[in-house]
C-alpha cells in the first residue's frame, strides 16, 4: 500500500468493520443448538482472551512488516522460516476445503425455505448430490471471474446483519414487555454441563465453534498503519471490538432462548424456528417473511461460496514461491483465475461432502459433523500464527517494529497460554467421542493427518529440488526473515 493511503481509517469505522467481519447470527444459533446458554458466557470470554489479543498478536507481524502487504506466510516467515509458513498457508487453505461441507448443506436448506417456505426432507444420497451439482456450479461461476458475486454476498451480509439487528430489537421489546424466558439465563443455566467426561469433552470441542466464530482478527490487524491516531488508536478501537462482539454475541445467545427453550433449537432450522417464535409474539405471519429470510441468507451464502471458491485459492497459490507447485496448476486465466487449480478442489472436496453423509442420518447429524470438523480445522492457522509469534518474541523479540504487545514476558505468557487452549479444543474438536469412530478416524483425524502431511512432503519435495539447483536460494527461504531486518 502506497504512503499516500496511510492514516485513512477513522477509529469508528475500524470498529464498524470489525464488529461487521466477526459477528453473525448463525454461530449464535449453531451454539446454543450445541450447547444452550452456556454459549453465552462462552462467547464473551472468548472474545476477551482470544479475539483482542489475537489480533493484536497479528497487528505486530503487520509492524514487522510494514514495508510489505504481509499476509500469513510472509507473517510466520518472519520468525519460523519459508517451512512453517508454507504449512501456515496451506492450512489456511486446506480449512477452507471443510467449510465448503459445512456451508453447502445451508444451501439446500435456505432455498427450501425460499420455494416452499419450509425444510424439505431429503436422503442423504440427494442432499449429496444436490451438494456436488451446486459446489460444481459455484466452481464454474468463480472461474469466470463474476463481478456481481460481491454485490451478492455484501447485500446478503449486510441483510443478515439488519436481521440481527431486527432480532435483538424485537426480542427485547417482548423481554421487557413482560414475556419470560423459556429457559432462564440463570448462572446454573448459563453453565456447562459437568455431569459427566463425554458432556464436558462435547463442551470443550464445542469451544472450536465459539473461537471460530469470534474469527476474523487477521483482516483488523492488516488496518494497524491505516488507522488515524497510530497504535494507541488501535489498540484501544480493538478492545472497545472486543468487548462489543462479546457482549452483542453473549445478549442474542441469551435472546435465543426467551420464547424456545435450552435444547429446542435445531442446528439445520433453528434461525427459522427463533425468528417464527419471536414473529408470532408480535403477530407477523411467518408465511412471507420466512422465505425473505431465506432469500436473504441464500444470496449470503451463496455469495460467500463463490467467493471463498477462488480467492482462497488465488491468494494461496499467489503467496507461495514459485516452483512450489507446478506452473500449470498456478496458471491464471484471462480473468485472472488459477482455473485449474479450481477444479482440483472441487475434485478434493467432493469425498469430503460424501464422507460425512455417509455417517449421518439426517441433516441435523450432518451439520453436526461438518460444522464441528470446520471448526476443528479452523483452529489450525491461528495455533500456527501463535507459535511463529511465541518464537518471534522468545528468539528475536530486539527486531525493530513500532508495536509490540506488551513487554517479552508479557507476550510469552499470552502466546504460551493461546496456544495450550487452542491445542486442548483442537484435540476435543478433532474427536468427538458422539460420532462413529470410523468417521472420526477416516474423516477428522484422516483428514488433518493426510493433508497435513501432503503439504510437508510436497514442500520438503520443493527445497531438495531448490537445494540442487540454487542452495543459497533454498537456505534464504528456510531462514527466518526477521535476521534481515535486524542486520
Amino acid at each position: 500500500m502506497s504512503s499516500e493511503k496511510r492514516g485513512t481509517i477513522g477509529s469508528f469505522a475500524l470498529l464498524g468493520m470489525t464488529v461487521a467481519a466477526v459477528f453473525g447470527i448463525k454461530n449464535i444459533i449453531n451454539n446454543n443448538a450445541a450447547i444452550g446458554l452456556a454459549a453465552a458466557p462462552s462467547f464473551f470470554f472468548a472474545t476477551l482472551l482470544y479475539f483482542v489479543p489475537y489480533t493484536l498478536v497479528t497487528a505486530e507481524f503487520v509492524g514487522l512488516n510494514k514495508d510489505s502487504e504481509s499476509g500469513v506466510y510472509a507473517w510466520v516467515k518472519t520468525s519460523m522460516g519459508g517451512r512453517w509458513a508454507f504449512l501456515t498457508a496451506f492450512s489456511y487453505w486446506f480449512v477452507n476445503l471443510f467449510y465448503f461441507a459445512s456451508v453447502l448443506p445451508n444451501v439446500i436448506i435456505y432455498a427450501s425455505y425460499v420455494f416452499f417456505g419450509a425444510n424439505a426432507e431429503l436422503s442423504q444420497l440427494w442432499i449429496t448430490i444436490i451438494e456436488i451439482v451446486v459446489f460444481a456450479i459455484a466452481t464454474w461461476v468463480s472461474t469466470k471471474g463474476a463481478k456481481w458475486i460481491g454485490s451478492i454476498s455484501s447485500f446478503g451480509s449486510t441483510a443478515a446483519l439488519g436481521l440481527t439487528a431486527v432480532f435483538i430489537l424485537l426480542s427485547l421489546a417482548a423481554a421487557f414487555g413482560g414475556v419470560e424466558f423459556a429457559t432462564a439465563p440463570t448462572p446454573a443455566n448459563m453453565a456447562p454441563d459437568t455431569s459427566n467426561f463425554a458432556t464436558m469433552w462435547g463442551f470443550f470441542g464445542t469451544l472450536a465453534w465459539i473461537i471460530q466464530g469470534v474469527g476474523g482478527a487477521e483482516s483488523v490487524g492488516v488496518f494497524l498503519n491505516d488507522l488515524k491516531g497510530g497504535v494507541k488508536a488501535f489498540v484501544r478501537t480493538v478492545v472497545i471490538a472486543g468487548l462489543t462482539i462479546g457482549l452483542l454475541y453473549a445478549g442474542a445467545s441469551l435472546l435465543v432462548n426467551l420464547f424456545i427453550p435450552e435444547g429446542g433449537v435445531a442446528i439445520s432450522t433453528g434461525i427459522f424456528d427463533v425468528f417464527g417464535a419471536v414473529f408470532a409474539h408480535f403477530g407477523i405471519p411467518m408465511e412471507v417473511p420466512t422465505r425473505v429470510i431465506g432469500l436473504i441468507l441464500l444470496a449470503a451464502t451463496l455469495g460467500s461460496l463463490m467467493m471463498w471458491t477462488s480467492a482462497p485459492i488465488k491468494v494461496f497459490f499467489t503467496e507461495i514461491p514459485k516452483g512450489v507447485f507446478g506452473s500449470k496448476i498456478v496458471e491464471l486465466n484471462e480473468h485472472g483465475i488459477p482455473a485449474r487449480a479450481a477444479w482440483l478442489q472441487f475434485a478434493i472436496v467432493v469425498p469430503i461432502l460424501i464422507i460425512p453423509a455417509l455417517g449421518s442420518g439426517n441433516l441435523d447429524d450432518l451439520l453436526m459433523i461438518v460444522t464441528n470438523m470446520t471448526a476443528a480445522t479452523a483452529l489450525l492457522p491461528p495455533l500456527l500464527i501463535l507459535l511463529a509469534y511465541f518464537m518471534l518474541r522468545k528468539n528475536f523479540d530486539a527486531a525493530p517494529r513500532d508495536f509490540r504487545m506488551g513487554s517479552r514476558t508479557f507476550g510469552l505468557v499470552i502466546a504460551a497460554f493461546l496456544l495450550v487452549v487452542f491445542c486442548f479444543v483442537l484435540i476435543c474438536g478433532t474427536i468427538p467421542l458422539d460420532q462413529p469412530l470410523w468417521l472420526t478416524l477416516v474423516y477428522n483425524v484422516g483428514g488433518v493427518v493426510v493433508f497435513l502431511g501432503l503439504a510437508v512432503m510436497w514442500y520438503n519435495r520443493y527445497i531438495n529440488r531448490l537445494r540442487e539447483t540454487d542452495p543459497e536460494a533454498a537456505e534464504n527461504e528456510l531462514r527466518p526473515s526477521v535476521l534481515d531486518m535486524m542486520e
